[in-house]
């Protein structure tokens, strides 16, 4: 590999400008279903213009704001970061100044940014088995160094009961392992986080305000650990990872409860909505988060190819052959996909077109 000849990035969802290449339709025209944020977003304020125009200060109290809102232990280290995205890029590099190279296990199917960041940072990267999320044998634990799982997992919405993942981290911990914890998605599943351990030697919670917040492009999370790890990671980062406005509006965002209760209220009902749409147009079983509902088809391609041609946007997965479907922002939005599904029933109720 030559110093420019990088491995090539996984793909995301929210590609609208691909698909408006693609499909030839005005970007004012489509409806995007395809990354999991909440489409009725936080209402973000004005910010005052010395906000912009001062560096970034790290005392602002914004750390223990997020120790309060995720319901972690002042033992807990906390350090904002530039979204989960930055602390998935840079764990890999602190992890082997310290340790060195090893071996981790990540979820397959499962968002495709961790792998990759340890594969390219020179570890071995492998599959967690199947059987290890619902049998008690911990003894594959003892092959891998670090452990990286998604509470709920990207995109199947699968849950691992926390007190398996704490047996996970107890395990690996004993030999200087870590259990990394992506819980971008964890709102809405109640006592499924592990943040009353966090702080703990060896257990890595990352959070992050993109999704639930619908504020994807602040590019805000937050990494809670015991403060050893947090200090290397704050040195991998570099100074400002997270800008001065962002750091304005993660605190007002995170102290704003109120409207917190009124959106969770709110998505649980847009599930359930989306579910019954779903499953009235002929879909198989659904599975998610609060914010998507995935559904595996092996019809998946060309029917997010003809969505696409109606101009609605959704995730596709190939390996297995899935589509993940997020809420629509309005009424308006609800009916066009509800149209759309019902023009598609030939490919739904059919796995084997033509």
């Amino acid at each position: 590999m030559t110093a420019f000849d990088l491995p090539e990035s996984p793909e995301h969802g929210g590609r609208l400008q691909a698909a408006i290449q693609r499909w030839g339709i005005p970007r004012e025209q489509w409806l995007d279903l395809s990354t999991g944020i909440n489409p009725v977003p936080w209402p973000v304020p004005a910010i005052p213009p010395e906000v912009w125009q001062r560096l970034p200060e790290p005392d602002d109290g914004l750390e223990e704001i997020i120790r309060s809102w995720a319901g972690a232990p002042e033992r807990a280290s906390c350090l904002p970061v530039a979204g989960s995205q930055a602390a998935i890029m840079a764990l890999p590099a602190v992890r082997a100044r310290v340790h060195g190279l090893g071996r981790v296990a990540v979820p397959v199917p499962g968002y495709r940014e961790h792998g990759h960041a340890w594969r390219r940072a020179g570890f071995e990267v492998v599959a967690i088995p199947e059987q290890a999320i619902e049998q008690d044998d911990l003894t594959w634990l003892d092959s891998v160094d670090v452990v990286v799982w998604i509470q709920p997992n990207n995109p199947t919405g699968q849950l691992v009961d926390p007190a398996r993942l704490l047996l996970w981290h107890q395990r690996l911990q004993a030999r200087g392992g870590w259990l990394v914890l992506d819980q971008a998605f964890v709102e809405g599943e109640p006592g499924h986080g592990l943040e009353p351990w966090a702080g703990a030697p060896g257990l890595i919670l990352l959070r992050s305000l993109g999704k639930f917040f619908g504020l994807a492009g602040m590019r805000a999370g937050a990494v809670l650990a015991e403060p050893e790890l947090t200090r290397a990671l704050a040195f991998e980062l570099g100074p400002w990872t997270v800008s001065g406005p962002a750091r304005y509006l993660m605190a007002r965002a995170l102290a704003d409860r109120a409207w917190q209760i009124e959106a969770l209220g709110r998505l649980q009902t847009s599930r359930l909505r989306m579910d019954g749409l779903l499953r009235k147009s002929g879909m198989p079983a659904t599975n998610g988060t609060l914010l998507f509902r995935t559904v595996h088809h092996e019809n998946a391609a060309p029917i997010a190819d003809e969505l696409a041609r109606r101009a609605i946007l959704v995730r596709r997965f190939d390996e297995p052959p899935a589509l993940r479907f997020g809420l629509p922002p309005d009424e308006s939005g609800w009916q066009r996909l509800g149209s759309a599904l019902s023009e598609l029933t030939y490919l739904i109720d059919h796995p084997h077109p033509g």
